[in-house]
């Protein structure tokens, strides 16, 4: 393991030069990971897996254009991918990444697929932490282990291709076989973790749910629109407020704060951009600072998991959905969007 330092705060981590790929074949060599839902992390996680050498199968309802989407990628029916609860059953270690509802939904077959000494994997604590709502509750003779990727199931993937790996968090909230943890590591490494720090189901679903709906998502929608919204309305065209707003912090800013901090962004701008971000962000946290105390209490009280489910599990969920997206697609601001990608160059080579 790895020892950092966080500002006095020690941590230790495991990297995949310290827990290396072969060690992972090798602890892996007579398991079969079957991964159950080919939505969102199911693709990335389970295409490294088998270009990593791991037995792997998939499981997904037939009529579904996830599916489909296997089989495009090399799955194929009756060998490497099957129905959910064919899947499970052949497996060893179940990584059940459905959606939350999802699960939900499937848990009362599924979890008849599990053995006894089986691994049962999530990549999200949801399930387990809020299990009066879910009632996901595994026997009691199964490994229940998480790998929880830091990005979405495309970045899992695309970092895999280019060889540098994704971060991810790594928890044992049940450990069987005395094997959960070495299981764990292997399997993150498997899936193409570049480094792996160790957290808990209800640490990691509690900093998920507050991150997504927060800076990550959430708030950056609601910040970049506020602005844009403000410059538009002081007569600034579309496109100008969409490159002082998005175009900006995307392509140039935010790449900057990736490869060294936020105080070398600041240390690299204009002397005129800095006494401003420093000025105003103060202002800026303490402003949204009770909207985040709001947030955290909600997630750990289960409102947010409550509004999940509800929504989610709705006949009519995939139609508002389409059209809670659609009327983002159709803003100004977005439309505004559209057009300046276009007019990147490396867009502008492709016509």
């Amino acid at each position: 393991m790895t020892e950092i330092n966080f500002g006095g705060v020690r941590e230790e981590v495991i990297t995949s030069e310290e827990f290396s790929l072969q060690k992972a074949r090798d602890l892996l060599a007579n398991e079969t990971v079957a991964v159950l839902g080919y939505g969102v992390q199911g693709p990335g996680q389970s295409l490294n897996l088998r270009d990593n050498g791991i037995r792997v199968i998939v499981g997904q309802r037939e009529d579904s254009q996830s599916w489909d989407r296997a089989v495009a990628d090399g799955f194929v029916p009756g060998n490497t991918l099957f129905p959910l609860e064919e899947a499970a059953g052949k497996a060893t270690v179940i990584q059940y990444l459905l959606s939350d509802a999802g699960q939900v939904a499937q848990w009362p077959k599924i979890k008849e697929c599990l053995n006894s000494g089986d691994a049962l994997y999530f990549s999200h604590g949801f399930s387990i932490v809020y299990r009066e709502q879910t009632g996901i509750v595994p026997p009691e003779d199964v490994d229940v282990v998480l790998v929880a990727p830091k990005g979405s199931g495309r970045t899992v993937r695309t970092n895999f291709l280019d060889g540098s790996g994704i971060n991810s968090s790594f928890a044992i909230h049940q450990d069987y076989t005395g094997r959960a943890k070495e299981r764990t590591l292997a399997l993150g490494i498997a899936i193409g973790s570049g480094y792996l720090f160790l957290t808990t189901f209800e640490k990691e679903v509690h900093s998920d749910l507050t991150g997504e709906r927060g800076v990550l998502m959430g708030c950056l929608a609601g910040v970049m629109e506020a602005q844009y919204t403000l410059l538009r309305k002081h007569d600034h065209s579309p496109s100008e407020a969409f490159n002082e707003t998005v175009e900006e912090l995307t392509q140039s800013l935010i790449r900057l704060v990736a490869e060294n901090g936020m105080d070398w962004m600041f240390g690299n701008c204009s002397t005129t951009a800095q006494r401003g971000a420093l000025d105003w962000a103060p202002k800026f946290r303490d402003a949204v600072a009770p909207l985040f105390d709001e947030l955290y209490e909600n997630v750990v009280s289960g409102e947010e998991t409550r509004r999940v489910l509800e929504a989610n599990s709705a006949p009519d969920y995939r139609e508002k959905l389409d059209r809670e997206l659609a009327a983002i697609r159709d803003s100004e601001m977005w439309r505004a969007g559209a057009a300046v990608r276009s007019l990147r160059p490396e867009n502008r080579k492709k016509e």
